[in-house]
């Protein structure tokens, strides 16, 4: 078999067990030990016919990550990122979620959890609750404000009252100091 017969092959093969970036593509063909100029021709071909489209892929990817994962849309960036898709795609993408979309999403994620953790004391859900909205990506005012309003609904005393005034502010109280910073990357929310 020739070699770009080959190439063919391969990325068929890989595409029909599901949807890959041009980059996924061509790791897998640099792995096979493909001539570059033979899998750019038939990656340039497929992208050509469309059966590799990286805009296509990370659109179909944010939606299914964030209404089935519940993720943010830094941890689609980052995600998107590490599968080589291109920043102005990823950019686009991603700004298909709307402030209102990601802030509903975290609400619904905060309220299926904290039913769960009902029983247990309110630093530890509140730490747990905060944590694992910083785990999906989701920004520490974000988060915070989300925990605050779910525990508020349920009749539990404010996160000021249990942490002090300046809760909001002072996530690392909270969360303790790398739990924080990681959730306070990138945060575009303040607290309140």
């Amino acid at each position: 078999m020739d070699p770009e017969e080959a190439a063919r092959q391969i990325c068929l093969r890989l595409l029909g067990a599901g949807p890959r970036t041009r980059a996924q593509l061509a790791a897998a063909l640099r792995r096979r030990r493909v001539p570059d100029e033979v899998a750019e021709a038939v990656l340039g071909r497929f992208a050509e016919v469309r059966l590799i489209d990286d805009a296509a892929f990370a659109r179909a990817w944010v939606e299914t990550r964030h209404h089935g994962r519940g993720l943010a849309r830094r941890a689609l960036s980052a995600e998107l990122r590490q599968r080589g898709v291109a920043a102005e795609e990823v950019r686009a993408a991603v700004g298909t979620l709307g402030d209102q979309e990601e802030i509903t999403t975290a609400r619904r994620l905060v309220a299926k959890r904290a039913e769960a953790s009902r029983g247990r004391p309110l630093p530890a859900r509140v730490r747990h609750l905060i944590g694992m909205l910083a785990r999906k990506g989701y920004p520490a005012g974000l988060a915070y404000r989300v925990v605050h309003e779910a525990l508020e609904l349920e009749g539990q005393p404010g996160l000021e009252a249990l942490f002090g005034p300046d809760a909001g502010s002072d996530l690392d109280s909270m969360l303790g100091p790398d739990t924080a910073a990681d959730a306070a990357a990138g945060d575009e929310w303040t607290a309140g």
